[in-house]
């Protein structure tokens, strides 16, 4: 597939960005929208933009997805084929801080979102979840056919109210829509709110680093261009309905209107004890850690059942993590002139 017009919102991110480049590589027409708000330094979202902001088959328009008069206008003059919807409040922490940003940018954003492929005739709909909807769920690995209505933090939980939303648009009005359970991405270009982002700068000047949980936990961290790779192949591949789904044993992940709900995440979940270890070898430095508990809405361990993605799209991730976070270092010490 390419030579598609694919509406990418929150182009400005880690994920955007990287999917709209690679997007933009393989021949595609990619229709930008970012309100480049200041969550993390906007510096950082504009350099992203400005790796593709000259191409001829790209424009931007900055945006909030919650605005209601905006996001309809935007729909009808750009009639997107495909949209993949990432822009959102991220962040479980701040969640506990600012409640009602989570509701206006991921209730009411991607209610707008959901309207404008209703009303445009798009043919795909893949939308962003999260692995914090699986909450306080502790069987492991995380499977898509689990129930997850046990949320630990409001973002997982607006993240579980986008993929009840996205079904029921399947169901009334036939869009197909794809919904993915991303785990922690890392990677270059990444988000600073992030551990891998955190711990290298505070590494780096010589600062202690907080580690939750006491080190405990352990997380499916997965490559920012394994991610991309899986949205691209899901964007490709269009949302069917399951015909031997059964109302009576209900299965999660799919279901009789054309909605499908997968994890992409790397299948390998790691010790974060093992993960600081390979990003001070990487840095040549060791870490001073501020061992810490829990903190209110994480949860300990993450683990992406990848299985149904592997059968549906062929995903395969396989960067191995001292590889992904050797290539992190390497663009953060030359984007912030580190010799």
């Amino acid at each position: 597939m390419s030579n598609m017009k694919i509406l990418v919102t929150g182009a400005a991110g880690f994920i955007g960005a990287r999917l709209t480049e690679k997007l933009l590589e393989r021949g595609d027409e990619v229709v930008g929208v970012d309100n480049l708000n200041d969550y993390y330094e906007v510096t950082l979202k504009e350099a992203r933009l400005a790796r593709f902001a000259d191409h001829p088959a790209f424009t931007f328009h900055r945006l909030d997805i919650e605005d209601r008069a905006a996001m309809p206008a935007l729909f009808a003059s750009v009639r997107p084929q495909r949209v993949v919807h990432l822009a959102a409040q991220a962040g479980v922490r701040y969640s506990l801080e600012n409640p009602h940003a989570y509701i206006d940018a991921n209730i009411v954003g991607t209610m707008n979102v959901l309207e404008g492929c209703r009303h445009n005739d798009v043919e795909h709909l893949v939308y962003a979840s999260s692995s914090s909807v699986y909450g306080a769920n502790t069987r492991m690995p995380f499977s898509v056919h689990d129930n997850v209505d046990h949320p630990v933090s409001l973002y997982a939980a607006t993240k579980k109210a986008n993929e009840l939303m996205a079904h029921t648009y399947s169901h009334l009005y036939g869009l197909p829509a794809t919904g993915l359970r991303f785990f922690t991405v890392y990677g270059p270009w990444g988000r600073p709110d992030m551990s891998l982002f955190l711990f290298t700068r505070k590494i780096l000047a010589g600062e202690p680093i907080d580690v939750y949980n006491y080190g405990n936990h352990r997380r499916d961290f997965t490559y920012v261009d394994d991610i991309v790779a899986g949205v691209m192949g899901c964007v490709d591949t269009v949302a069917a309905a399951n015909p031997d789904w059964r109302s009576d044993a209900p299965d999660p992940a799919t279901a009789r209107a054309p909605h499908r709900v997968y994890n992409i995440g790397n299948n390998s979940p790691v010790e974060l004890m093992d993960f600081i270890g390979a990003l001070e070898e990487c840095l040549g430095l060791e870490a001073r850690k501020n061992m810490l508990p829990l903190q209110p809405g994480d949860v300990p361990d993450t683990y992406a059942d990848v299985t149904a993605l592997v059968e549906d799209i062929g995903y395969r991730p396989g960067t191995p993590i001292k590889t992904g976070i050797a290539n992190f270092v390497a663009w953060y010490k030359e984007y912030y002139e580190i010799p």
